[in-house]
């Protein structure tokens, strides 16, 4: 359940041999410009559609940062005002450009301590750390009170927006 980046340098390691081997297809999330492409194409166009451009912030959690870089990028094209969030574990915010303390967290997908090889940093407007604890219990809470049953990265999200909403920065209307 605590994933390292040593751990994502060993698996991706072993995907290449086995996709080798096999005559597979290796996807390099981290490399591959089309998770970008994909979020910048729908998820961004279809938040901001369904919102009709009543946008204030927009909060994501970065591990690959297909969904942050993708989705912000349109947001920003539509919007300049519109805050964007990278979500990043606390102890492991390279984001931020602080040094990794504490590569172990709970947040699956996130947090490996290394940047994304293409990550823009123009496009986020701030970086929020979020705690294994404060994570875990958000998580508990949305099953509980609210009987949405997320992962911890959803979890990290939801932190994250109740963090943004309470920062005295989105743009009013």
């Amino acid at each position: 359940g605590k994933v390292t980046g040593k751990d994502i340098q060993a698996a991706t390691e072993e995907a290449i041999v086995l996709s080798q081997r096999y005559q597979g297809f290796y996807c390099d999330q981290f490399n591959n410009l089309s998770s970008i492409i994909a979020h910048q194409r729908t998820t961004g166009p279809e938040i901001y559609s369904k919102l009709q451009g009543n946008i204030h912030g927009f909060v994501a959690a970065v591990g690959s940062g297909g969904t942050f870089l993708g989705t912000s990028g349109y947001l920003k094209s539509r919007d300049l005002k519109i805050r964007c969030v990278a979500v990043e574990p606390f102890g492991a915010e390279v984001l931020a450009k602080k040094p990794v303390v504490k590569p172990q967290h709970i947040i699956q997908g996130i947090g490996y301590g290394f940047i994304p090889p293409h990550w823009d940093p123009s496009l986020a407007d701030d970086v929020y750390a979020v705690c294994d604890d404060e994570v875990a219990e958000m998580r508990r809470r949305l099953g509980e009170k609210e009987g949405i049953f997320v992962g911890f990265s959803a979890a990290a999200n939801v932190v994250a927006s109740i963090k943004l909403l309470s920062s005295g920065t989105l743009p009013s209307e």
